[in-house]
């Protein structure tokens, strides 16, 4: 039985010599843990001789300390006496947001979104790399592919629905892979797993995830299918262990993503590094790497080895089907084929990996023609991401060749201001927009949405500002204020 510890001999232990942290009503010893982790050993000091519960839930799993027994063992139990409610208050209050049915598109959850999340949440969860070319670029591409209306066509009856690699889809939406949910509600990936399975869709579960696979599966409807994103770790048996625990919760695909060797350099995310210390002396161990941001501190375990000849690797160790995320050329399209994979996503990481690499709506055709001419188009599954925010973006990425689309940051927007609901208001404005391109395009199943019913004339030209001091004054977020 584990040792019971009042909080008050706790908050004996709050220096950097000796630093004890109580999370989930457990002491944890986290003195030699400190100077080693990775998202700076500052914020452990604030919390040292406390509870850090709060900001822990924000952006770590229950298993952490499981991973770092040896550099953070456990102490002991703190006294039940002592052990308060940390759940998290909201930034912005029921009353100040308007009404859930007054938000007519996904682009208004955001603006809802930005009040309600912590300055931090935000710049993680919108930042794009460098300029934020690319992350704007994601979506303007969208509106340089045109539509061809046909009419006269009977669309009393419309099937919205499809299958992804056998398995029902209420909409060709996939939810994607995006990381510490809990950043925008303390549910976490649980309001993106109830809202999925409100619309039939399949959620695709987040290596990074504030919550476990085992967690987020547990709340799942009888018959929901959920998919499995991969970082591989480079520590090759977690990356084996992990993967052997998505098959057990009965995940079906496995999305391996492979365009983060290195994470690109996402500036508002980083800013919010620059933040005063909580204690009352500078962390001279940490002003070398301070300007990391969540995004670094998230990915310092990602193995940049990786390489194609690891997918016979993956192959051995599970019997899911086998999709590369991070597809934006042709060339690579093809060698995922030929490695055996089952699937692609052809995307740019939402903008937030190389600036001024292309949107996945604009490489999506010539990925389909190269597919096409090795006998592959009809043998793998093809997906987009980035940028989408309308039900007509969703037409045209099936017109030029997707199963289906994976939608991220619309989805915790919906979630940001109003949970579970809003995550499911935001699906059913996208499926009703979805429906209405259908019915006006002629088409009564996804089966009859082809590339006869779009023109891509303009789609390969692009009209970008280089950074000017008009993006420096309007385009930027302003510095904190130290």
């Amino acid at each position: 039985m584990s040792k019971v510890i009042p909080l008050a001999e706790v908050a004996k232990h709050n220096s950097k010599k000796d630093c004890w942290v109580v999370v989930h009503g457990k002491v944890y010893d986290l003195t030699n843990f400190a100077p080693e982790h990775p998202g700076g050993s500052h914020i452990i000091y604030t919390f040292a001789g406390k509870d850090g519960t709060r900001i822990f839930d924000t952006i770590h799993t229950v298993d952490i300390f499981e991973k770092y027994e040896e550099d953070a063992p456990l102490v002991g139990e703190l006294d039940p006496k002592d052990i308060k409610e940390t759940k998290a208050e909201p930034v912005v209050k029921e009353g100040e947001k308007p009404p859930l049915e007054y938000l007519l598109n996904a682009f208004e959850f955001e603006q809802v979104a930005k009040n309600c999340l912590s300055p931090p949440a935000y710049a993680y969860i919108s930042s794009g790399s460098d300029d934020e070319v690319t992350l704007r670029e994601n979506h303007s591409a969208f509106g340089r592919v045109w539509l061809k209306p046909r009419v006269m066509v009977n669309v009393r009856d419309i099937d919205m629905s499809t299958k992804v690699f056998g398995y029902d889809c209420g909409f060709p939406v996939l939810i994607a892979p995006t990381a510490l949910a809990k950043l925008a509600h303390p549910d976490g990936e649980k309001c993106y797993c109830r809202g999925a399975g409100a619309h039939n869709i399949i959620q695709i579960v987040p290596t990074l995830g504030s919550l476990t696979v085992e967690e987020i599966t547990a709340v799942r409807r009888p018959n929901q299918i959920h998919f499995m994103q991969l970082y591989v770790n480079t520590d090759r048996k977690k990356t084996a262990s992990l993967i052997q625990r998505a098959e057990q919760c009965g995940c079906k695909a496995l999305f391996i993503t492979v365009d983060a060797p290195q994470m690109g350099r996402r500036e508002k995310d980083m800013r919010m590094k620059y933040v005063p210390q909580a204690t009352n002396q500078e962390d001279d161990d940490q002003v070398g790497n301070r300007g990391g941001g969540t995004a670094n501190y998230l990915s310092s375990f990602i193995d940049p080895s990786l390489n194609w000849s690891d997918i016979a690797e993956f192959r051995k160790l599970t019997n899911m089907k086998i999709v590369i995320k991070g597809i934006q050329c042709a060339e690579d399209a093809v060698l995922a084929y030929k490695h055996g994979a089952e699937g692609i996503v052809v995307s740019n990481h939402g903008g937030r990996q190389l600036d001024y690499s292309r949107s996945a709506i604009e490489t999506l055709p010539e990925v389909m023609d190269a597919l096409k001419k090795v006998g592959a188009d009809k043998k793998m599954e093809v997906f987009i991401d980035g940028g989408i925010r309308r039900g007509t973006d969703i037409f045209k990425a099936i017109a030029l060749g997707a199963k289906a689309v994976l939608v991220g940051r619309p989805v915790i927007y919906g979630a940001a201001g109003y949970g579970e609901k809003g995550v499911e208001r935001v699906l059913q404005l996208l499926k009703d927009e979805f429906r209405t391109a259908m019915m006006l395009c002629g088409t009564t199943s996804v089966g009859e949405i082809d590339n006869t019913m779009v023109t891509t004339k303009s789609l390969h030209n692009h009209y970008v500002p280089s950074p000017t001091p008009d993006m420096m004054n309007y385009g930027y977020q302003p510095f904190a204020k130290l």
